[in-house]
Order: C-alpha cells, then structure tokens, then sequence
C-alpha cells in the first residue's frame, strides 16, 4: 500500500471537522479511509464498521455529519440500507464509496435519487496512491460549500386543507429530491390512464445522471419521458425532465403555444434544477390550471413555487411523511398551508386524475 501525501484542500479553518461514519466490508479499505480522513482538519472518523445493519444501530444512538457507504455489503446492501440511515440521521451527507458504482449506472442513479449526495469510486484495496487521498478530500469538501449542515425541516402541525380549485387541469408539475425515485414509481403506478396534459419534472440530480434517470422513468410508465430541451413545444401526455444542469421553466410563445425554457442559474437556495422556478413558470403560464406534486426531499425547495400556484388559483398535492424517505419539501409545503391533499405517492395521480375530471 503506498504512503498518504499531505493533505492540503481541507474545509475552511476553524470549521467544526465533520463527525463521519465509514461503512465498508473490508478492513483495509476502512483503515485507508480513517487515515486519510483524520490527516485532514475537516473530518474525523468517529465510528467504522463492515455492515448496514451495525451502521443502523450506531446512527441510532450518534449523531454523524457524514456517513461513507459501500454497495456491497454482507447482509443488507447500502443501497437497500441508504433510506434507512437518512431516516435516522436526516442531517447526514451520504457519499456512496464503491468500485461497482460507476458514476452514470443504473445502481448511482438510484443511489442519487434515494438521497446520496455523491458517488465516489473506490480503487481496488492495493492500489491507493497519491491522487486518491487528495481526490477524495476534495470531493467530500464540496459537499460541505455551503456552510453549516442543514437543519431539519421543523415539524409543524399541518393546517386545514385547501380547497382546490374548479380550473381544468390545463399543466401538473412534480418536484421531487431524497428518495424521489422509488415515490415516483409508486405516484406513475398509480396513474391508471392519461391526463391529456403534459407534465413537467424536476428531480434533483446532477447533469451527468438526467439521461440515465429519464431511461429509469421510461421503464416505470407508458407516457413518454425526455430530457426537456430549449424551444420544446408541451404536449399533452408527456413527461419533460429538467436537465441536471438548468432549471425548466415555460413561456407562452405566438399563437399561444408554450414552449420549454432553460434557466442555468441556481435558485437562491442554492439548487439547480430547482422546483420552484418550474411552479412559478407554470403559474405564471397556466394560471387556475396548474397542479402541482411535491415528493419526498431535503429542503423546502417548491415552497415559493407552490405559493405561487395557488396565488394564481391552482393547486398542490405533497406526499405524506408516513411514505417519505425526508419530510422536507413536502412537509415544508404542508405547513405552509398550500395543499388540498397529502398522501402517499401511490394514491395521488388517482386524487389528480379526480380533480382533472371533476373540472373538466
């Protein structure tokens, strides 16, 4: 095993180093990671161990700022275990680390949807050199640019219900974040026939990853699914994703026809795609006709969107947190009194397709 260079890309000074939780099965790995980590002034490694399971029962009883998770695991999987761990430690940044996880795959595409916040490739247990320690501070350091770790989405009593609108359904927005992937097979499962209108999506995930998630969501329903792109005419019955890169958002053109619009700045929350500026479009273009759905997500990112929804008329559906992997969009929502129903993702394109019905 090579010797560790110094390394000099640590967070910023007198920051409080990150209390971390390395989860591999091989001993090597694990003894590599904690040297690395705790030869920079960022991070300490407070707590290893070779299993989910073990992980689950130390996260229950201690706090962490990031959990380091292999895929292959004896017993449960870290895939299979990722929702588990943001449950428990919902302030947590998870960075899979793993050789069987390469960036664009099947398995980092759920990963990122279930809520990790990176996927970083682990070299074999022999092969550690110089660029690794170096490349993996890094990575794990932009992970932490935006200051403090997030607090938790405060858990307010949810407030009556609004009552939506008698608009027809004319546009329905999904926003969606940590765990986003496996709510959105549920809430395409649920759709039992077309809407007649199209549907705009924005899912946060890095721009290397849209095309492999729009190949997932192909897979979960029969409408058709693609990455939206600049001057894309909406029609009904499809699903236009927003690139990793840019945030969707529509305008009315000449004859009244709406068109796709792509935004590369970050919302002032800090997030691109984000799913307020979507809403706020929809709004802006729709009026009384647009819906929105809020899914499973850190943050209250589609808060201000949805606010503007309903200003205008329309109206919003957020997932329960009995079903979400991190109650914060949609609870956020909740909780600002913006919705007329809350429930879990597999009854919800049946309560939009009521409401499309009953106005129409």
């Amino acid at each position: 095993m090579n010797a560790m260079a110094p390394i000099m890309t640590s967070r910023k000074s007198g920051d409080t180093p990150a209390r971390t939780l390395v989860v591999d099965d091989s001993v090597v790995v694990r003894t590599v990671i904690e040297r690395i980590l705790n030869a920079d002034p960022g991070f300490r490694v407070d707590h290893k161990t070779n299993s989910a399971e073990q992980a689950l029962q130390y996260l229950a009883e201690h706090d962490v700022d990031l959990v380091l998770l292999d895929i292959e695991l004896p017993g449960q999987s870290g895939l299979a275990a990722l929702p588990h761990i943001l449950q428990t430690r919902p302030n947590a940044k998870v960075a899979i680390l793993s050789g069987k996880c390469e960036e664009g795959s099947a398995a980092a595409v759920e990963a990122l949807a279930l809520g990790a916040s990176d996927i970083l490739s682990k070299p074999g247990s022999g092969s550690f050199g110089e660029q690794f320690p170096q490349a993996l501070i890094g990575r794990l350091n932009r992970l932490f640019e935006d200051g403090p770790f997030p607090a938790a989405t405060p858990r307010a009593a949810a407030p009556a219900l609004v009552e939506p609108s008698a608009a027809p359904l004319a546009c329905l927005g999904i926003g969606a974040s940590t765990g986003g992937i496996h709510a959105l097979g549920q809430l395409f499962d649920g759709l039992e026939g077309p809407l007649g209108v199209p549907i705009l999506l924005t899912q946060h995930l890095p721009a290397s990853f849209t095309v492999y998630f729009v190949q997932q969501l192909s897979r979960m329903t029969s409408l058709r699914v693609k990455v939206a792109e600049i001057g894309d005419m909406l029609a009904p019955d499809t699903v236009y994703v927003a690139p990793g890169d840019a945030n969707l958002q529509i305008r009315k053109g000449l004859h009244g026809r709406v068109h796709v619009t792509l935004d590369p700045e970050r919302t002032p929350a800090g997030n691109l795609p984000g799913v307020d500026p979507m809403l706020t479009s929809m709004a802006d273009v729709y009026g009384a006709g647009a819906a929105g759905i809020i899914l499973t997500g850190m943050g209250r990112d589609g808060t201000a969107g949805a606010r503007d929804i309903v200003a205008a008329g329309g109206w919003i559906v957020a997932q329960d947190e009995a079903s979400s992997v991190v109650w914060g969009m949609p609870g956020s929502v909740t909780g600002a009194g913006l919705t007329c129903g809350v429930m879990a993702p597999s009854a919800i394109m049946g309560f939009v397709a009521r409401r499309a019905k009953a106005a129409a």
